[in-house]
């Protein structure tokens, strides 16, 4: 069986790859661990610079979260897989060097949420990016918190309500995608941004990116709270389960 998430190096530029294109990279709680593990490594040692997250496939970055293992928790799983997410995006928050995302297709739910946790995101004109989660019938929190922050209220609630994914144009015109490249450039610009940033005096580089941190933590322990409030209730009235039964149902059809 192949690994679920490939690691790799190119001189001082560490690179994870998602790497379940049959399920559009979408992640499980062993993957993100391994993610979170290979984030504390990366930050600790001093050969890496620079950090690369990218999938495998030309469909997608990640479709987030795997439905087939969310299908069937309670209020109580829910509020342990909200604290898992907290333990992933805190490993993400707290990288001491910048990390770049190569988005070769789509990038939906908490891999939408995650990509925007990156420094720099390079994509191609096929790429889609949104919250869809209500689509599933999953209560959205954590993407709320970081649309908000980057695109204000009013586009963080349309976008939350619609579940609708945005184009690359829409992506880059209102500054979630930094670079737009041909799809077979993706990963040749994210290496290039990667390379030029290793090149950065470390020290301003961490201290810049613990500015960052510091900046928007205070509305990160209010989403994760929330979080466990909310995933509790929505889980507890079975309507995520509902919800994602019939979406797998029209998946196999």
């Amino acid at each position: 069986m192949s690994e679920d998430v490939l690691f790799s190096n190119h001189g001082r530029i560490a690179i994870i790859t998602l790497n379940r294109p049959e399920r559009m990279n979408a992640w499980t709680t062993p993957m993100r661990e391994k993610i979170i593990e290979a984030l504390h490594r990366f930050n600790a040692d001093e050969q890496v610079a620079a950090i690369i997250m990218t999938g495998a496939g030309n469909r997608a970055f990640s479709a987030g979260q795997d439905l087939s293992e969310a299908h069937d928790f309670d209020g109580e799983r829910a509020v342990a897989w909200v604290k898992e997410w907290q333990r992933y995006y805190a490993a993400l928050r707290g990288l001491h060097k910048p990390l770049v995302m190569a988005l070769n297709g789509t990038a939906a739910g908490s891999a939408f949420q995650v990509a925007l946790l990156g420094d720099i995101r390079v994509g191609h004109p096929g790429v889609r990016m949104g919250q869809p989660e209500i689509n599933a019938g999953i209560a959205s929190t954590t993407g709320p918190w970081i649309m908000n922050a980057m695109l204000g209220m009013s586009r963080t609630i349309e976008l939350t309500l619609t579940g609708r994914l945005m184009d690359a144009e829409e992506c880059h015109r209102i500054g979630l995608i930094h670079h737009l490249v041909p799809e077979e450039r993706v990963f040749e610009k994210a290496l290039e941004i990667a390379t030029e940033l290793a090149e950065k005096p470390p020290v301003a580089m961490r201290l810049d990116k613990q500015r960052f941190r510091e900046m928007t933590e205070a509305g990160f322990v209010d989403c994760i709270e929330a979080g466990m409030r909310i995933q509790r209730e929505a889980y507890d009235s079975g309507e995520p389960a509902r919800m994602m039964e019939a979406f797998l149902r029209k998946r196999a059809k």
